[in-house]
């Protein structure tokens, strides 16, 4: 990667994860020091959807229809929120000044056929963000890598193979981040980085709890109905029979697969599943898809990120069908684990704002470096950093950066 020096660029991010339970928001300065890219995080928090809004988009999502009028709807007030969310990180994390945000919006359909990634779609226009802050906005930063042949996912290997590098010389090391969807990104001591999906993370977990207690949890807190549980050798045994585990990567999936007609489908004709024997079977289906995925890399390490890394009995059914290798989180590593998909916005956000390819072809399966997004001016002209070309092949995380 070529990129630009000089004084820190002051950077907020902003992602919606495919559990769509809110805007994840993070504040960090970056700056090019040689060939390593320093992220001085500032701080992250969350700000929840308005509930009509939530239950909007969980509405819209496949099998479920959704017209132009929705999607219109939809695209404006989740830029709004955005733009709030923004607003919020500039002024509660970065100290009420800000240089650009960065945004990966609100992911309603990734549209995958034959194993290949056709299209997908972001919500949240990023007019709206840069209308309310008067900063420049980085978003639609999928697209590109799809338009040249890659999944546009999981960018988070960006970051992890320039994150993990060193650590990779004592052996493979696999970062794994358990959203709605599982993707890991493992990163060798030499040779390409791979990233990709491993299957659900906890979207099928989140439905089934959402059902079993009357729409009172919308995902088993704290994994207790699942600890209760045994798991159904039937009905897990069914569910590993779908085609896209065995399908060989790069590939992407998400809840246009993984949703509410697909369980249902894999429990038609099977004796009654009770609710937390369910719970405890599609548990152990994520712990058992990304833990065979982590095998057959011979990761050492397994460093996780994601609201599943809160959930102590898909922790433990992980560390059970990984016996020897050693399983930490995001946080033993400087990134707050509930906050790791912010900062990577923030890294892709700064990359495509220096002029530099964002994806790696080795993981998403793009013909090559590709400039990712596009660019919504603030309230003035555009200035972009002078352009001074070094490589960078690592990235540091630095203590918290203090006031300008």
């Amino acid at each position: 990667m070529t990129v630009f020096s000089g004084t820190g660029v002051r950077v907020i991010g902003l992602i919606s994860g495919t559990s769509i339970d809110g805007i994840d928001v993070a504040a960090a300065e970056l700056r090019a020091d040689g060939d390593t890219v320093v992220l001085s995080p500032l701080g992250q928090l969350e700000v929840p959807y308005p509930e009509t809004l939530r239950e909007a988009l969980l509405a819209a999502l496949p099998p479920n229809p959704c017209d132009a009028e929705q999607l219109t709807k939809l695209d404006t007030l989740v830029g709004q929120a955005f733009a709030e969310a923004a607003t919020r990180g500039v002024e509660e994390l970065a100290g009420g000044e800000a240089d650009v945000v960065a945004s990966l919006g609100q992911t309603v359909f990734h549209w995958v056929e034959d194993g290949i990634a056709r299209g997908t779609l972001q919500l949240g226009n990023p007019a709206w963000i840069a209308e309310r802050t008067g900063l420049p906005v980085v978003a639609d930063l999928r697209v590109r890598d799809v338009a040249a042949g890659g999944h546009g996912a999981p960018l988070a290997s960006t970051l992890d193979a320039l994150w993990l590098r060193e650590m990779a010389a004592l052996g493979p090391v696999a970062a794994l981040n358990i959203g709605g969807i599982a993707n890991i990104t493992v990163v060798p001591a030499d040779g390409a980085v791979l990233a990709y999906d491993t299957g659900p993370g906890n979207a099928l977990m989140d439905i089934a709890a959402h059902r079993v207690t009357g729409g009172v949890q919308r995902a088993d807190l704290g994994g207790a109905l699942a600890l209760r549980g045994s798991v159904r050798p039937d009905l897990l045994a069914r569910l590993l029979l779908d085609p896209y585990y065995a399908a060989a990567p790069p590939k992407s999936t998400g809840k246009e697969l993984f949703h509410v007609a697909y369980l249902d489908t894999a429990l038609d004709g099977l004796p009654p599943v009770g609710a937390e024997d369910l719970l405890a079977t599609l548990t152990e289906l994520t712990a058992v898809t990304i833990a065979a995925e982590c095998r057959r890399h011979d990761t050492a390490t397994v460093i996780v990120s994601g609201g599943g890394a809160d959930n102590p009995a898909l922790m433990a059914a992980l560390a059970r069908n990984l016996p020897g290798t050693a399983l930490k989180t995001s946080d033993d590593h400087g990134l707050p684990r509930a906050g790791k998909e912010a900062y990577l916005t923030i890294l892709l956000g700064w990359l495509t704002w220096s002029g530099v390819p964002g994806n790696l072809p080795s993981a998403t399966g793009a013909r090559g470096d590709r400039l990712l997004g596009s660019i919504t001016p603030g309230a003035g002209p555009l200035r972009l950093p002078a352009p001074h070309s070094s490589t960078v092949t690592r990235l540091r995380v630095a203590a918290k950066t203090g006031e300008r």
